[in-house]
């Protein structure tokens, strides 16, 4: 009978499998479980779909036939959804246009769909790097966050899909730039524009954080401008969330990190104190290499997520208030000319956390940057919410309920659908979308196993056709 089973081993009544066995039992259990509970997730969001459907019309108050037209409209969208799930996307669909973006792990692209000339922002991950820095969890809840916080203060994913050797994001393209970009032009913002910027990633920030997610990287790369000029979060790549599979024993929920970890791009020990105009000129000057590097700068990181304590979703407010001073004074508290000496700054707030007196900025503005950066447990957000921030005299003004349907604080310039006017250029790197190799079959190894049910297509707006195309670039 051993013979037979081959690898199979009896020992005192109990079955042992060899590894190769059990690792493809559990490989086949997982993909069962994934699919089935795809097909439920499935059936559930296509109710919702109808479920609301029927409420709109209900309250547009339409005749019997105006609402047959619209059912027969919807159940047409849900075929075509239907065949869309069923049909396999691939880099071979999109066009690329231009690389309007560059992180440690891959690029960012503008595409356009080729069937629907639809323009799209194209996040491309190479999986070697994703495994190699164990970034596989942190790439999981950048998908699960993109997927479920549909809403308006944060930007909106269309696809994700994989081939064997890239992980692909298609992201709503917002031809406003970031944050970063429009504070290196206007040096510092009045009170009244970082208010609103403020008061808008305060919503961003309350929004994820009431789907469980703490985004752990609130920096100003990371808040995007749409057309209006108006805020979306990104960039969920260090989100952590209530879900096993958004955690990873790397990176130690950032609490093993020491100085040296932030391997520097330049050896500048610590220098004499400068004064706000020699600081701003060095920051400046370092900003666009901390942004692109593999390491990133903790600037706006908070105290309690480098230590072995703990933390919880109020870090990110704190991140708030490094960005708010950074808006009035020009610069982050604890910028130094390297990210060591940074570090060190964060750790020791209480008393390197000061205002340049060159710089005068209000007592409110003041005090509101003292409440968001300070200790975990006092801190504005970590009690009530965005509730401690609109009791603030800060934000008094703001109307916190229609703050996106106003006129944002800078207009915005879009001259056209594919306007990279407020990008950085990357001429560098290659524009052509990568052309992965076919996968044999049986070959499906590793690298494709951990990225398990990656793929997602979004039913909004994904079978409109017929739209203008944008211009041809130049």
């Amino acid at each position: 009978m051993l013979e037979r089973v081959g690898r199979m081993a009896a020992t005192e009544g109990q079955v042992r499998f060899s590894g190769h066995t059990l690792d493809k039992a559990t490989k086949a259990k997982v993909t069962l479980e994934n699919y089935y509970s795809n097909l439920i997730a499935q059936h559930l969001e296509r109710k919702q779909r109808h479920d609301k459907l029927e409420e709109s019309m209900k309250e547009e108050g339409l005749s019997e036939d105006q609402k047959q037209e619209k059912r027969q409209q919807h159940a047409q969208k849900e075929t075509e959804f239907l065949r869309l799930k069923r049909s396999r996307l691939g880099v071979e669909d999109f066009e690329a246009l231009k690389v309007i973006g560059r992180g440690a792990f891959g690029e960012v692209r503008l595409v356009q769909k080729k069937d629907t000339g639809h323009v799209y922002a194209m996040k491309i991950l190479r999986k070697a790097d994703m495994l190699e820095k164990e970034q596989v969890a942190h790439v999981r809840a950048e998908r699960d966050v993109l997927v479920e916080a549909d809403h308006q203060w944060v930007v909106k994913m269309f696809y994700s899909f994989q081939d064997p050797i890239n992980l692909y994001l298609v992201m709503e393209f917002l031809p406003g730039g970031d944050m970063m970009t429009l504070l290196m032009k206007k040096d510092t913002l009045s009170e009244e524009c970082t208010q609103f910027y403020i008061a808008e990633t305060a919503l961003a920030i309350d929004s994820i954080h009431k789907l469980g997610f703490i985004h752990r990287d609130i920096k100003p790369d990371n808040l995007l401008l749409d057309a209006r000029g108006h805020i979306k979060l990104s960039d969920f790549g260090l989100c952590t969330g209530l879900k096993k599979s958004h955690r990873t024993e790397f990176y130690k929920d950032l609490s093993q990190a020491k100085p040296s970890d932030f391997t520097t791009y330049s050896n500048v020990p610590a220098t004499n104190p400068m004064d706000s105009k020699r600081r701003a000129e060095s920051w400046k000057k370092n900003r666009r290499a901390l942004a692109y590097s593999t390491v990133g700068t903790p600037d706006y990181i908070a105290p309690e997520v480098f230590m072995q304590t703990g933390y919880g979703p109020s870090c990110d407010w704190w991140s708030l208030g490094v960005i708010m001073y950074e808006m009035l004074i020009g610069y982050p508290p604890f910028c130094s000319e390297n990210p060591q000496e940074t570090y060190r700054k964060v750790m020791s707030w209480r008393e390197t956390l000061v205002f340049p007196p060159e710089v005068p900025i209000s007592e409110q503005a003041r005090d509101t940057i003292l409440r968001l950066c300070c200790e975990s447990d006092r801190r504005a957000g970590s009690h009530q919410g965005i509730d401690d921030l609109k009791s603030m005299k800060f934000f008094q003004h703001v109307d916190w309920e229609h703050t996106r349907e106003r006129p944002s604080a800078i207009p915005v310039e879009v001259k056209s659908i594919d306007d990279t006017s407020n990008f950085d250029e990357f001429p560098e790197v290659d524009i052509k979308l990568p052309v992965s190799p076919p996968l044999k079959e049986g070959e499906a190894g590793y690298k494709d196993w951990v990225f398990i049910n990656y793929t997602y297509k979004r039913f909004e707006g994904l079978t409109q056709r017929g739209l203008v195309r944008p211009s041809k670039q130049k």
